[in-house]
C-alpha cells in the first residue's frame, strides 16, 4: 500500500519542482487556461454603425461636447453619437447586419447601443448575436430589418412616447415630433410598449399613433399618409439592400 502511494505523491513533487525550475513554464500554462476560458464564454463588444450612403448635410458627435463633424462615407458612428440630417439630407445606415435604416431631412437620433456578441476572442465567425437600440429625437426614420442567418438580433427605437422592438423580418417607419410618435409597419411585425397603453404587435398594412385615445392599429388602407408610408418604406428598404450588397462588395478581404 506504501509503496502505491508513493507514486502519485513522487509526481506532484516532480511537477512543482519543474515549476519552480522553469517559470516561463508556469507562465505558458496559465496563458492557455486563460485562452481555453476565453474561447468557451462569449464576449460581448461596442461596434460602430457603417454609413451606406450620405446625401446634403449631416452631421454626427457627442451633444455634451458640442463636438459636430460631417458624416462621410469613411465615418464611424459609436454609442452614443448624435446624428443629425439638415434640410433635404438623407443618410442611410447599417446599424448591424440585420438593421439598415435610413433618416429622413431634419431628424435627430441617439446611438444608445450597438453590441455584437463572439464566443471567445475568436476574428472570425463565433458570432452569437447583434443588438442594436437608438433613440429618435425627431424627424422620421425608415428600418429594414432582416435576419438572414440564425445568429440572434435585435433591434430598438426609443421616442418620447412609446419603444419600438423588431426581432424578426419586418419594415416600417417611425415618425415623432417629441410629443406624437406615428408607426407604420409595411412588412412583418413590430412590437410596441409604453406607458400608457399595453404592448401590442404592429403587423403590415396598419399604423398608430400616440398618444391616442387608441389601443388597436388602424389599416392604413383608412389612411392616405399612411398608404403613402408603406410604400415609400417598401421602396426604401429595397434601396437599402442593394446598398447593403453595394458596400459588402466594397469590402477588402
Amino acid at each position: 500500500m506504501l509503496k502505491s502511494n508513493s507514486t502519485p505523491v513522487r509526481a506532484v513533487a516532480m511537477w512543482n519542482g519543474l515549476l519552480m525550475r522553469f517559470p516561463a513554464l508556469k507562465f505558458f500554462l496559465a496563458l492557455c487556461c486563460g485562452l481555453a476560458s476565453g474561447c468557451s464564454e462569449g464576449v460581448t463588444r461596442p461596434t460602430a454603425a457603417t454609413v451606406l450612403s450620405v446625401k446634403g448635410t449631416v452631421v454626427f458627435g457627442m451633444a455634451e461636447q458640442n463636438n459636430f463633424q460631417p458624416v462621410t462615407r469613411e465615418s464611424r458612428i459609436h454609442d452614443g453619437d448624435m446624428v443629425r440630417t439638415s434640410d433635404g439630407a438623407l443618410l442611410s445606415l447599417g446599424l448591424i447586419p440585420a438593421a439598415l435604416a435610413q433618416m429622413s431631412s431634419n431628424s435627430e437620433i441617439k446611438i444608445e447601443e450597438l453590441r455584437i456578441s463572439k464566443d471567445g476572442n475568436q476574428t472570425e465567425g463565433g458570432m452569437r448575436s447583434r443588438s442594436a437600440r437608438i433613440r429618435l429625437n425627431r424627424g422620421k426614420i425608415t428600418v429594414l430589418f432582416t435576419r438572414r442567418d440564425r445568429i440572434g438580433a435585435l433591434f430598438a427605437i426609443i421616442t418620447p412616447s412609446v419603444t419600438i422592438t423588431a426581432d424578426s423580418d419586418c419594415s416600417f417607419c417611425v415618425q415623432s415630433d417629441g410629443t406624437t410618435t406615428r408607426l407604420t409597419c409595411a412588412r412583418g411585425n413590430v412590437y410596441t410598449s409604453s406607458s400608457a397603453q399595453p404592448s401590442v404587435a404592429i403587423g403590415a398594412g396598419y399604423f398608430q399613433q400616440w398618444p391616442s385615445g387608441r389601443a388597436e392599429p388602424v389599416a392604413a388602407s383608412d389612411d392616405a399618409a399612411a398608404q403613402i408610408d408603406v410604400l415609400d418604406s417598401l421602396e426604401i428598404g429595397n434601396q437599402l439592400r442593394e446598398l447593403q450588397s453595394g458596400w459588402q462588395k466594397r469590402r477588402p478581404f
